[in-house]
């Protein structure tokens, strides 16, 4: 029987008159990974905020790594879901050393106030070694570039071992370069058979990667669609949700795309 990591039954949320998410349906089952696919304004942060527990559906049911809402200490849960959004890179102290922002992923502060044991130290740079950002240890936040912020980021989201990481836009702003360089480890984060369920969200579908084989599409706030990434990622479906003719080509097995005018 397989596991669900996470389920959501008709999610809907509404601000004043306005339904900013629709009778979302998802089902996420233990070793698959995910895209989340949409455009700016489309529902995605809202979305994501709810998973999280930050904001409470108006409708719906939510159920995450097994424990359903309302019937959980979502500070606890919170604990075993990683977050890493370039939004934070804002809020980390800039002359907090790389390896210290790694560390405080362990109590989810932005910054380091706890005392640090030889474990915590030992935990941090083995993360920093494996996502190839070793070189970055006693360097100042501040002169660390985008994408090395970013692999910094999500070390600090692996540290508390979660066991749903979810990549909110993580190549937001990288030249194509910084942009490989973090897909690339992406890529390795979601081989590692002991690793957590990821769910990578986008608005970008030549940044999905073939070990994200399943892709929800989310438009104004509804499901358009959602499945095999191979069969979602094609130019009739695209088209559809773009509302505009695009066409796909595909590169191995990563899709490119461009609007056709």
């Amino acid at each position: 029987m397989k596991e669900n990591v996470l389920q959501l039954k008709n999610v809907t949320w509404r601000r004043e008159n306005t339904t900013l998410l629709s009778k979302v349906n998802w089902t996420i089952q233990k070793h698959e990974h995910w895209a989340l696919l949409g455009l700016n304004g489309s529902g995605k942060t809202t979305l994501l905020n709810i998973i999280n527990g930050y904001i409470w559906p108006t409708e719906g049911t939510i159920e995450v790594l097994g424990a359903q809402f309302g019937k959980t200490s979502l500070p606890e849960l919170r604990k075993s879901i990683g977050w890493v959004s370039s939004s934070l890179q804002e809020k980390i102290p800039k002359l907090q050393y790389a390896q210290d922002v790694v560390i405080s992923g362990k109590y989810a502060s932005i910054g380091l106030y706890e005392r640090v044991d030889e474990e915590d130290i030992t935990k941090a740079l083995d993360l920093m070694e494996k996502l190839d950002c070793s070189k970055l240890i006693n360097r100042h936040y501040e002169t660390c570039s985008q994408g090395e912020r970013q692999k910094l980021l999500i070390a600090r989201a692996l540290m508390s071992e979660p066991k749903l990481l979810i990549l909110d836009e993580p190549c937001n702003g990288l030249d194509i370069f910084a942009r490989e360089n973090i897909l690339e480890t992406i890529q390795q984060l979601a081989e590692d058979p002991e690793g957590p369920t990821l769910i990578y969200v986008t608005h970008h579908p030549e940044e999905i990667l073939p070990v994200f084989n399943h892709t929800l599409l989310l438009r104004k706030g509804n499901v358009f669609m959602q499945g095999n990434t191979e069969e979602i990622l094609s130019e009739k479906h695209l088209t559809a949700f773009f509302e505009h003719p695009v066409s796909v080509n595909w590169y191995g097995e990563r899709a490119s795309f461009q609007l056709v005018r």
